[in-house]
C-alpha cells in the first residue's frame, strides 16, 4: 500500500538527500535528510518529509554551560486570524475552545471525546458535532491531580471502567457506554507512581489481549540516577489491569509521554522527550515501538552507542552500551513529543490508514524553536523506516503559538488535536 507522495520508480532501496527509494521502487517527494532536516519551527511546511539518522547526530557540546541555547520558551500569542496549516486536501477548524489546559484525549466506544483538562483537574466529555462544535459538553469527573493519561477497559464496545493517570497514582471510575458523569468515586489501583520532579505525565494503555496495563513514568530530572528514588522512573511499567505491579517493561526511557498500541502488530509504541543541555540538535526526541525488557540508554547513553559525558553515576552491570536500542523514528531534538494515535478512520485517503500521528509540543531551550507541530509517521505493515511528515504546523509570527498535546481519531474519521496554550481542540478533516 502506498504511503508517500511518489516521484518515480526504480529497483533499489536507499535514502539520499532529497529523495528515498523503498522496496516497491517508489521515491518520496519532499524528503529532507542529513543536516538539512534540522530546522526552525517557522520553516516547517506541511507535506514535507524528514528522516534523521544516527550518523546525522552532532557531537555533544561541553557539559559546562548551555552553549548557544536561546533560553526558556514561552507561549507566543497567535497573529490575528492565524490558523494551523495542513497539507493540500485537508483543512483545520476550531472544534472546542475556552478549555483549561487540555492535554490527553481519547475516544470512547460511542464516539465521545474524553479530554483531560489538567489546569482544572477534571475530565470533560465532548459529544457529537453540530455545525462544527460539540453538541454536548459535560464534566465527567473532578478532583484529579496533574491528570494526563486516560483509557477505557476492557476494550471493545462496552468498557466497564475509565482509567486515569494522575501524576502519583492510577485510579479508575466505573463506566458504562454513554455516561456523561462518573457514576461512582474513583478506585485507587496504583498509589505509588513517584510524584514530583520535572516529568509528571502518566499515560496508560492496555495490551491488545487486555492482560497488561502499561504506564509511562518519566525521570525526575534531566540526567541523573538517584536510585532507589528513581528505580521505577524513566521506564514503561507493566501492571495487571487490577493494579498489581508486574515488572519494568522497558527501561532507560528518559521521559515517555504518549503511549499507544499498534492495531496492526499489537506492539506498544511510545513518544519520548530525550535529555537537554547537550546542544541544539541533541538529543533527538523519538517515537518508537517498545521492546519488552529493552534498554534505551538513559541516563548513561543515548540513541545507540553514544555516551552522555555528564553521566558519571554508578551503572548496573546489565546497562551496557551495546544493549542500547536505537529508536524507530528520530525527531528534532527538544520537539517535546507528547500524545500519539494510530489513524483508524476512513475519512482520510486509504494510504493514511494505520499511520501514526504524534503531537510535538515545542521546545523551550533551543536557539531556534523546534516542534510546535503534528507529525505523521507512515507505516508499512505496522513498521516505520524512520521517515516522518510535518503534517500540521502553526505559521505566523515565530510559529510557536501552537502547543499540541493529544491527538485522537474521531468516530467521524477526523483527527482531533488538543492545544494547551490556545486551550482549544483543533479538528483536521479532508477538504472536499
Amino acid at each position: 500500500m502506498q504511503k508517500y507522495r511518489y516521484v518515480f520508480t526504480g529497483a533499489l532501496a536507499f535514502v539520499a538527500f532529497g529523495y528515498a527509494l523503498f522496496g516497491d521502487g517508489a521515491k518520496i517527494a519532499n524528503l529532507i535528510t542529513g543536516q538539512d532536516a534540522f530546522v526552525s519551527s517557522k520553516d516547517l511546511k506541511p507535506g514535507t518529509f524528514r528522516k534523521i539518522t544516527v550518523p546525522d547526530l552532532p557531537p555533544p557540546m561541553p557539559p559546562t554551560g548551555r552553549g548557544g541555547f536561546g533560553g526558556f520558551g514561552k507561549a507566543a500569542p497567535p497573529p490575528e486570524g492565524a490558523m494551523p496549516a495542513v497539507p493540500a486536501g485537508f483543512k483545520v477548524d476550531v472544534f472546542a475552545e475556552n478549555l483549561k489546559a487540555p492535554r490527553q484525549v481519547r475516544r470512547a466506544p460511542n464516539g465521545d471525546l474524553f479530554v483531560m483538562e489538567q489546569a482544572a483537574g477534571q475530565i470533560t466529555i465532548l459529544r457529537g458535532n453540530k455545525n462544527g462544535k460539540p453538541e454536548t459538553t459535560s464534566v465527567y469527573a473532578t478532583g484529579l491531580t496533574t491528570n494526563f493519561g486516560i483509557n477505557f477497559y476492557p476494550s471493545g464496545p462496552n468498557p466497564q471502567w475509565v482509567y486515569v493517570g494522575n501524576t502519583g497514582s492510577v485510579v479508575r471510575f466505573p463506566y458504562k457506554n454513554g455516561d456523561l458523569k462518573a457514576s461512582g468515586p474513583p478506585e485507587t489501583l496504583v498509589p505509588d507512581l513517584s510524584p514530583g520532579g520535572n516529568h509528571v505525565t502518566r499515560d496508560i494503555v492496555f495490551s491488545k489481549d487486555g492482560t497488561k496495563m502499561f504506564v509511562a513514568v518519566g525521570s525526575a530530572d534531566n540526567v541523573s540516577d538517584t536510585r532507589p528514588v528513581q528505580e521505577r522512573r524513566a521506564n514503561v511499567l507493566q501492571y495487571t489491569p487490577e493494579g498489581k505491579f508486574v515488572k519494568i517493561y522497558a527501561s532507560g526511557i528518559r521521559n515517555p509521554v504518549g503511549l499507544g498500541i499498534n492495531p496492526t502488530t499489537g506492539e506498544l509504541w511510545v513518544s519520548v522527550n530525550e535529555r537537554d543541555m547537550l546542544g541544539d540538535n541533541l538529543v533527538p526526541d523519538y517515537i518508537t515501538s517498545v521492546k519488552e525488557d529493552g534498554f534505551y540508554g538513559w541516563p548513561w547513553f543515548y540513541i545507540g552507542k553514544h555516551e552522555d559525558p555528564r553521566a558519571k553515576m554508578e551503572r548496573p552491570a546489565d546497562k551496557t552500551m551495546d544493549k542500547v536500542i536505537v529508536p524507530d523514528v528520530l525527531l528534532q531534538a527538544h520537539s517535546a513529543s507528547l500524545g500519539l494515535t494510530f489513524y483508524d478512520g476512513t475519512m482520510f485517503p486509504a494510504e493514511y490508514r494505520g499511520d501514526l500521528f504524534a503531537a510535538e509540543h515545542g521546545s523551550w531551550n533551543r536557539t531556534t524553536p523546534s516542534g510546535h507541530e503534528l507529525v505523521r509517521v507512515p507505516l508499512q505493515k505496522g513498521k516505520s523506516n524512520g521517515v516522518y511528515e510535518d503534517f500540521m504546523t502553526f505559521p505566523g509570527g515565530d510559529s510557536t503559538w501552537g502547543h499540541p498535546v493529544g491527538v485522537v481519531t474521531g468516530s467521524d474519521g477526523a483527527l482531533y488535536v488538543t492545544d494547551d496554550t490556545q486551550n482549544k481542540v483543533w479538528r483536521i478533516s479532508t477538504s472536499k
